[in-house]
């Protein structure tokens, strides 16, 4: 169990937040979330953080930026894309990440769903056919819906995967929260199961990476992304008792993106750490 902690003053800082909130797991941005300048990093502290990580036994994960759309019609907005994941991966390698988090994208401006889905297989198989097998794996995560939406739902997974050939080098994100304003009711008795259940059906077993652990702000189907604390709201915490029974989050690291301060992720991941051993 663990959060996403933010590197804004820099990895060692990051590292004594997670101390402080007793994560076992940390998810970091290593570029601008909200725009596309990549940042060169400090080699030294890089090495530094993986080294120190790996003595701790935490797990690292990267999260891209959010501009990132491979299914955009402007050609910039893919080139950009491309460059800002190729650079998630490569300081993904340096700092000893487990994964790289994209979220799904989508089609944008009127252009047609199955030519978006066409560019990835254009834009982002030749990435994860050049990735480091040893590296992070690319870890898509399904959107809260919207218009235009490529993945959202879990059974849009397929086509997805499909248009990247099932690549070895691809995983799945799953955020609790996008899933429920996207239209899976995880509130609802039985609806963790179900909705892992099809996502064994939909890409196979062993896909499932990372798990965004984040109660809605928003009601069932929203298709908004409003994180809450856990327990906070419309989901409610039991149904990650639920989640954690399920044998494909059987290893599979769990961190919060919840909102609040230190005091409030610590609270988070000690809420999940006792639905996880009751």
């Amino acid at each position: 169990m663990g959060s996403h902690v933010f590197v804004g003053a820099g990895l060692p800082k990051a590292l004594a937040y997670a101390r402080e909130i007793t994560a076992q797991v940390i998810q970091v941005f290593v570029s601008n979330p909200r725009g596309w300048a990549p940042s060169v990093g400090n080699p030294a502290h890089d090495e530094s953080f993986k080294a120190a990580t790996a003595a701790a036994g935490m797990p690292v994960y990267v999260h891209a930026p959010y501009l990132v759309n491979f299914g955009s019609p402007t050609e910039a907005t893919v080139r950009k894309s491309v460059e800002s994941v190729t650079h998630a991966l490569k300081r993904g390698m340096a700092i000893g990440a487990k994964g790289v988090v994209v979220h799904a994208g989508t089609a944008v401006a009127g252009a047609h769903r199955d030519d978006a889905l066409a560019q990835l297989r254009e834009h982002l198989l030749p990435l994860l056919d050049a990735a480091d097998p040893d590296g992070p794996k690319l870890l898509v995560e399904p959107t809260a819906g919207g218009k235009g939406a490529l993945c959202a739902t879990v059974d849009q997974l397929a086509p997805w995967f499909a248009q990247l050939d099932d690549h070895p080098m691809l995983g799945v994100c799953l955020d609790t929260c996008h899933l429920y304003a996207a239209g899976h009711d995880l509130a609802a008795p039985g609806g963790a199961k179900k909705t892992l259940d099809l996502l064994v059906k939909t890409v196979g077993r062993g896909r499932l990476g990372l798990v965004h652990a984040n109660d809605s702000k928003d009601p069932l189907g929203s298709g908004r992304d409003r994180h809450a604390s856990i327990g906070d709201g419309h989901i409610g915490k039991d149904m990650f008792a639920e989640l954690f029974r399920h044998p494909a989050t059987r290893g599979v690291p769990v961190l919060v993106e919840t909102p609040g301060d230190a005091a409030s992720h610590r609270r988070d991941i000690e809420i999940l750490c006792s639905l996880r051993d009751a």
